[in-house]
């Protein structure tokens, strides 16, 4: 079986790769949902639409805000719930792996990677149709509630760009921010 790092610093010891049992991807899945991490991504989405003006119906100020927070956070129940679902039938693993190896260029690689790979059963890494996916499939279905500047292909495209650099630097910190966190607290990281 392949390794794969755990949440750990890179110094320290890689686990064995253990495929998700049905019940702990449900349970992934759900607390997912609702973790701080959601909020933050929806923030982030709502953030980079309240600055861009998009889209220009919902206007600026708190209650545009809210209403791209509200977009935002329904856009990402969407992909997680079309991700838990062709994840499942395509046997792919989503989450993110800590590199497990030195050299800031390797990791950094390693963890934009990460943004278009999965592991399978076996551990190894491949495409992740899953995870595209579902990042276009949400991207699209949200248009159904997007006022009309902002229905269209294009403006698909334009989200589904955007939820995958937004997913790319999640997976950058998630690389590095532990790191970070131990060296100014002298502490294990999360």
């Amino acid at each position: 079986m392949a390794t794969a790092a755990a949440a750990a610093p890179a110094a320290e010891a890689t686990l064995i790769y253990a495929p998700l049992t049905q019940r702990e991807r449900l349970h992934t899945y759900l607390k997912r949902l609702v973790s701080a991490e959601a909020m933050v991504r929806s923030a982030v989405g709502a953030s980079i639409g309240q600055l861009r003006d998009v889209p220009p119906e919902w206007r600026e100020g708190t209650l545009g805000f809210g209403r791209r927070f509200g977009s935002s956070y329904a856009e990402y129940t969407v992909r997680e719930t079309l991700m838990f679902g062709s994840s499942s039938a395509l046997h792919e693993d989503n989450r993110y792996f800590r590199c497990g190896e030195t050299g800031f260029g390797k990791r950094l690689k390693y963890a934009l990677e990460s943004s278009f790979l999965a592991r399978h059963d076996d551990g190894t890494r491949h495409f992740s149709f899953s995870k595209i996916g579902s990042f276009m499939g949400a991207s699209l279905i949200s248009r159904i509630w997007q006022p009309p500047s902002s229905s269209g292909l294009v403006h698909a495209g334009s989200g589904f760009g955007i939820s995958m650099g937004v997913s790319a630097g999640f997976d950058v910190a998630r690389e590095f921010v532990p790191d970070l966190f131990h060296r100014m607290h002298g502490s294990r990281p999360f």
